[in-house]
């Protein structure tokens, strides 16, 4: 089995990485399956939705019996496991039981509500808020600590960062770097794909280059951040797939959730709550590392805007 695993997943570059944290708790179980599942072959996805569906049900089957119970194989459970963040089918088995017994407490399981084009503008106030605090506790959920600690010694004591996004996707590297730079760290935000690939060259060991992109496939987000892995830089990636192309050049991937895309909600609105909130992670973690230098530089930075609040007129 364990040989089967290895062919699946393969080998990543010979790089040195942040060390394999815990497997998800069983709280951040159903927050992985909508996260993943789109992701997911068809045969993956008939596993996750009914670990997520029935936790209790599938806690008490074998490896065998929840593979037949999904018209899959062995293989497929073992891999659909793995994806989700656990060693192997043990351990998920912990998780469902885990979960299970969290539903039973007592809180029901969320349901994300479709927006429809006749909805009064305050369901469609109501929805969007929820659909909003699901998504930023999925992300909070499924966020891996120790990855996301090292991202963050990495741009604490980079001698530069540039940060790579297109799209929605651009906006959030934005406000990734301003965040830096009002700290009084060196940071650029790239949009450009040239300009992105001709900085990445300039890049070496002791600089950091993150990449931003939902969907982990943005060709003009990826070839950046390669180059800057092939120089020798620290990467990170913030990405909804981190089983997708962007993150065979991450040192570090940094995943998102997003909520269930709609008509009138593409998938940019949620990503772009998920994104922003673990960027909000990254400059608070860098702010707290570097607190001695960072604080002054932020009180700088608003005593030098100050006079355009209080001189606004009335």
């Amino acid at each position: 089995m364990s040989e089967i695993v290895k062919e699946i997943f393969g080998n990543r570059p010979d790089r040195p990485r942040t060390p394999a944290s815990a497997p998800p708790a069983p709280a951040a179980l159903a927050a992985k399956v909508r996260t993943l599942a789109p992701s997911m072959t068809r045969s993956m996805q008939r596993v996750a939705e009914a670990v997520a569906g029935d936790p209790a049900g599938c806690a008490a089957l074998t490896v065998t019996g929840l593979a037949e119970r999904t018209g899959t194989s062995e293989a497929t459970v073992v891999r659909t496991a793995r994806l989700l963040g656990y060693p192997g089918y043990r351990d998920l088995r912990l998780a469902l039981a885990g979960l299970a017994a969290h539903q039973q407490s007592g809180r029901a399981p969320a349901i994300t509500t479709d927006i429809a084009v006749d909805d009064p503008i305050a369901d469609v106030v109501a929805k969007l808020a929820y659909d909003e605090q699901q998504t930023l506790a999925d992300t909070a959920a499924g966020l891996d600590t120790a990855q996301l600690g090292a991202a963050v010694a990495a741009l604490a004591g980079a001698r530069r960062t540039d940060v790579y996004g297109i799209g929605a996707s651009g906006l959030v590297a934005q406000d990734l770097a301003q965040k830096l730079l009002r700290i009084g760290l060196i940071a650029q935000a790239h949009s450009d794909p040239h300009l992105a690939v001709t900085n990445a060259v300039q890049l070496r060991a002791g600089d950091v280059a993150v990449a931003i992109t939902h969907s982990g496939a943005t060709g003009d987000v990826i070839e950046p951040l390669r180059v800057a892995f092939e120089r020798g830089a620290t990467t990170v990636a913030v990405t909804g797939r981190p089983d997708s192309s962007v993150a065979q050049y991450a040192d570090h991937v940094l995943t998102t959730s997003t909520s269930r895309e709609s008509e009138l909600r593409p998938a940019a609105m949620s990503s772009r709550t998920s994104q922003l909130l673990v960027v909000d992670c990254l400059f608070v973690g860098v702010a707290q590392r570097t607190y001695e230098t960072a604080a002054p530089a932020l009180a700088a930075t608003y005593e030098a805007l100050a006079h355009r609040h209080r001189n606004v007129p009335r």
